[in-house]
């Protein structure tokens, strides 16, 4: 099982590492296959793999509250 998770969110260049473990979150500069793909995010792909549930929120507050409200941006 994944215990690292790679994600960018919409709107925002910059992709970032979760070490699940560490508990910590980085920015990532995407180097060798990971630039690749990165490059095809700017051109507007989305690219999901070994990850089932992922949503992006206002903040983390609300989701520990047990809220959940989409962005505006999303549909």
């Amino acid at each position: 099982m994944s215990r690292a998770v790679v994600f960018g969110i919409a709107g925002d260049t910059k992709l970032w590492v979760a070490d699940l473990d560490a508990g910590t979150v980085k920015q990532l500069a995407p180097a060798g296959e990971l630039a690749k793909i990165a490059d095809l995010r700017k051109a507007g792909a989305t690219i999901v793999k070994k990850v089932d549930f992922a949503v992006a929120v206002s903040t983390a507050k609300a989701v520990f509250s047990g809220h959940f409200e989409p962005h505006p941006d999303q549909h």
